[in-house]
């Protein structure tokens, strides 16, 4: 974009008329026609910047040179108004600033969205502070000196995700700066995967202007040349000369930019939605532009945009109202390596650039603003402000200022890194020290350097010290960072925390344990012998179902339905994982309010279902312990169960109700209503889709052997209940399958239900093996078998049985090649239920060897010859005898002839009708007792 002529025909007659020219006069000896296009507009842009009545304070982000720029600049000129680059909507997290140790973030959070992709859920903002940043210095001065009005004017949470693309279908970087995963250590993970905010986000978006940079400057990274380039001169300039130099910074990336940039668009929307703002805020309180301050990017400084300045167009930006998505805020601990993670910056900048913060201020002996107290100024008038002066001249110009080699400093870090290589298991010695102090110097040097930086004392370190191996977890690298300064870690003070971490900390605090503390503690809780621990202990498990694994680990003791731990251990990292106590109480005031909330939005989501329904029903009952509650889930299973059209999670089902079936009939007199409509409602629904199951090549077996379970296995409860054995029946007569194993889950249902006899499924068994075609394919009828034990456990005697005779009968050129086969069907198909069949093969084969030579199977035994001996069953034998039918149905469905004893059918009621009378006379008692009864 051309600079206006009305601002060029400003910046010739202006103070920086001069400056132009020269520039001009460069370009043209150059001969190219955009890089004068481009030089005009870099003056036009300090210029135009430096004109506006309402002072611009460009600043980069946790920038040392800023913050000491910005601790020069309130102090002299005290405003009564800063407006600052800020999320508006953060406003109130700042008042609890200072009862937090930085470095911290603001943090918004949503989980209910309105207005967004559902896929975008959970929406989540942070805006990282550090002390050694503009906008901390900025902050505290506002909220330390009385009678100062900080405002807030970047664009509020809700437009962060309103103006984000939405053609990827996720939420892309913070246009502000950019969103990134961080690293996977702790320290680097506080921030998570929320979108970042910061505060004049400067580094060129032309990939090739950045690479020009490194590779002129001799330096690996962005962070490294900014520091060498820009924070080193800056760091004790005057005001006037820091101000037009950051300006023009910005201005330069933002000429360099690439036309028709993503980023562009969202940028200078973002400009107007600021220069909105400050107006609205300056017509509506009268306040004096000149005792204003604007805090923004330097990048925004140089701001093109027709609203920019308090005399810009204005009405023409219309400022979309919010969606009706519901903002929670609160602040989290960070660290400089979740910073560096997140914004992408060079590990170990933000520590360094604390380090660099700390020297100016004890060079210049600066005293900063900080939270915690009032603002010691001075009674003195703010210094008037002073015409617009060209110190760009003089500052691109000179040579650089004369700063020699700070032995004292070099030789420290030295020192202090063989030390710390030694207790890090490194075989370092003086002779080390000497060789890094000597490297560092000659790396300044070979980079051009007047004195080694940070970076080439880091790179020396490395060269001299590592070598080829790392004998401990921290390289040297890592050793150094620590040395110059660490990854410091904030805390969010007790009173800044929301009420349901206050309310964690609070009814932990019997465990007599600092919470707050970053490292791992360990609990122990006799529960028995101190009664009052178990509340301590339900908390404990209730966190252990919402946060992290590392943050509440138990080591001994478990809760499960009708289980309760005498003893319990337990590692605790609660300050470590601080963050994700804090974005629970965005969600409720008590952790259990969150957790109810959880299990009811888990069953009503889009995505329920029947078998998680039953979790949610478990995790109430061991974690809340509400019977109202467990009700109106249960309930909800019922219905979810009935409105399922699958059955993939009928195994999960299955386990889950049967637990939950033994739990209510060891501790309660009846079932809740919603178990036995459940039951019902199971075995009609199952019923119906048996049929289909079993023909269906999408239905696996484990899941028709999971509904057959459910129907078998709970049909007398169903029948009580007022269900059909006829439905049953029926969905069995119905079902064709045509799968290998589906047949044999078949056959072993039909077996059950005495619609098979024993003998009958045996002897189709033994086709099976004496047909060479089906025999490649009998582990699948095995593995259908075996699953068939869930429904009818009474088979495992008959699996064994085809299992040896399989053996048994096919040749090794068969049963080699089959084995693999047998083995890999049996653990996909079938791997809980082998540990049955081994057991049933222990009770069937002898235990010892010897036993094993004489030993005969059961399944070829000789029936016996003679006929059974006569057996006088007294009475009872006699009533049986006279109505055989019953005994004849049993016999029939065990697989054996229904023969009677010819004493037994003969014999009449006499003899039998004595002995009951002689016995009742020896042993009168119980006649007796009955007669008095009836009497």
């Amino acid at each position: 974009m051309t600079a206006p002529a009305t601002d060029l025909e400003g910046v010739a007659a202006g103070p920086f008329g001069g400056l132009r020219e020269q520039l001009l006069g460069a370009a043209e000896r150059f001969g190219a026609g955009p890089l004068t296009e481009i030089l005009e507009g870099l003056v036009a842009d300090v210029d135009r910047a430096l004109r506006e009545p309402l002072e611009i304070f460009p600043v980069c982000h946790h920038s040392p040179s800023s913050a000491t720029a910005m601790a020069r600049r309130l102090r002299e000129k005290r405003p009564k108004v800063v407006y600052l680059e800020l999320c508006e909507d953060m406003r109130p997290l700042l008042d609890e600033l200072h009862n937090c140790k930085l470095p911290v973030a603001l943090q918004s959070f949503a989980t209910d969205i309105d207005g967004f992709p559902a896929k975008w859920a959970p929406l989540s903002v942070v805006a990282p502070i550090t002390e050694a940043s503009a906008e901390y210095q900025a902050i505290s001065y506002a909220l330390t000196t009385p009678g100062v009005e900080l405002v807030l004017v970047d664009r509020s949470t809700d437009h962060v995700f309103q103006w984000a693309p939405r053609e990827d279908g996720e939420a892309q970087d913070d246009e502000a700066g950019g969103a990134g995963k961080a690293a996977e250590d702790d320290e680097s993970a506080l921030h998570g995967d929320a979108v970042g905010v910061e505060i004049g986000d400067l580094r060129p978006r032309f990939a090739e202007l950045e690479e020009h940079l490194l590779h002129h400057g001799k330096v690996r990274h962005w962070s490294e040349w900014w520091d060498q380039y820009v924070e080193q001169p800056l760091v004790d300039a005057d005001h006037d000369t820091y101000r037009q130099v950051m300006v023009l910074i910005g201005s330069l990336f933002r000429r360099l930019r690439p036309e028709g940039a993503d980023r562009t668009a969202v940028d200078e929307d973002r400009e107007r939605y600021m220069w909105t703002r400050m107006r609205e805020h300056l017509a509506s309180s009268g306040a004096d532009p000149d005792d204003c301050l604007y805090v923004c990017g330097a990048f925004h400084a140089a701001s093109r945009v027709e609203e920019f300045g308090l005399h810009g167009t204005a009405g023409s930006f219309e400022i979309a109202p919010r969606t009706a998505t519901k903002w929670q805020y609160g602040l989290i601990p960070s660290s400089h390596s979740a910073i560096e993670a997140q914004f992408g910056l060079a590990p170990g900048s933000v520590s360094i650039a604390a380090a660099t913060w700390a020297k100016a201020l004890r060079r210049s002996g600066l005293k900063p603003f900080r939270l915690g107290g009032k603002a010691a100024l001075k009674k003195a008038p703010p210094a008037p402000a002073a015409p617009v002066a060209d110190r760009l001249s003089g500052f691109l110009t000179a040579a650089p200022a004369p700063d020699g080699l700070d032995e004292q400093e070099l030789l420290g870090w030295c020192v202090d890194i063989v030390r710390l290589a030694r207790r890090n298991g490194y075989a370092s010695s003086t002779a080390d020290a000497i060789a890094v102090y000597e490297t560092s110097i000659l790396l300044a040097g070979v980079r051009g350097r007047r004195r080694p930086t940070p970076y080439d004392f880091q790179d020396a370190a490395v060269t001299c010290i590592e070598k080829d191996a790392v004998p401990g977890r921290r390289d040297i690298a890592r050793l150094c960072e620590i040395l110059l300064g660490g990854d410091r870690v904030g805390e969010v003070g007790y009173d800044a925390l929301p009420p349901l971490a206050r309310d964690v900390l609070d009814r932990l605090a019997p465990l007599g344990l600092d919470l707050e503390k970053r490292t791992i503690q360990r609990a122990l809780l006799n529960l028995d012998a101190d009664p009052h621990l178990r509340p301590c202990s339900d908390l404990l498990w209730i966190l252990r179902r919402l946060v992290p694994d590392d943050a509440v680990r138990p080591i001994m003791g478990s809760r499960r339905l009708g289980e309760r731990s005498i003893q319990e251990s337990w590692d605790l990292a609660i300050g470590r994982n601080m963050r994700s106590i804090v974005e629970l109480g965005y969600e409720g005031v008590t952790i259990e309010q969150v957790l109810e909330q959880r299990l009811r939005k888990a069953v009503h989501g889009p995505r329920a279902t029947a078998a998680g329904a039953l979790a949610a029903v478990e995790d109430a009952i061991l974690y809340l312990g509400t019977r109202r509650l467990t009700d109106e889930l249960g309930a909800r299973a019922v219905e979810l169960l009935a409105a399922e059209r699958t059955v993939d999670d009928a195994p999960e089902v299955l386990r889950r109700v049967r637990r939950l079936l033994t739990h209510y009939q060891v501790t309660e007199p009846e079932l809740p209503g919603w178990c036995q409509d459940f039951v019902t409602a199971g075995y009609a629904h199952y019923c119906t889709l048996l049929p289909t199951a079993f023909t269906d090549d999408d239905t696996g077996v484990r899941q028709v052997a999971a509904m057959l379970g459910f129907l078998l296995g709970m049909e007398s409860l169903a029948l009580s209940l007022g269900c059909d054995h006829t439905q049953l029946e029926l969905a069995v007569q119905q079902s064709h399958p045509e799968s290998p194993a589906k047949i044999a889950l078949l056959w072993a249902a039909q077996t059950q239900l005495g619609l098979l006899p024993l003998d009958e499924l045996r002897r189709r068994c033994d086709e099976l093996l004496d047909n060479p075609l089906v025999v490649p394919s009998f582990p699948l009828y095995l593995s259908g078998f075996v699953q068939a034990l869930e429904p009818a456990p009474a088979l495992a005697s008959l699996v064994v049985e085809v299992l040896s005779k399989a053996f048994a009968r096919l040749p090794d050129m068969v049963l080699l090649p089959w084995l693999p086969k047998l083995i890999t069907t049996l653990k996909d198909h079938a791997a809980e239920m082998v540990p049955v069949l081994i057991r049933e093969a222990g009770r069937t084969f002898p235990a010892t060897l010897p036993a094993l030579d004489s030993w005969t199977p059961p399944w070829t035994a000789p029936p016996p010859s003679a006929a059974p001996a006569a057996v006088d069953g007294g009475p009872a034998g006699d009533l049986l005898a006279a109505h055989p039918a019953a005994c004849d149905a049993v016999t029939a469905l065990l697989g054996l002839p229904p023969e009677w004893p010819a004493a037994a059918a003969g014999a009449g009621t006499g003899a039998g009708a004595a002995r009951g009378s002689a016995l009742l006379a020896e042993h009168p008692a119980t006649a007796d007792a009955v007669a008095a009864l009836l009497a």
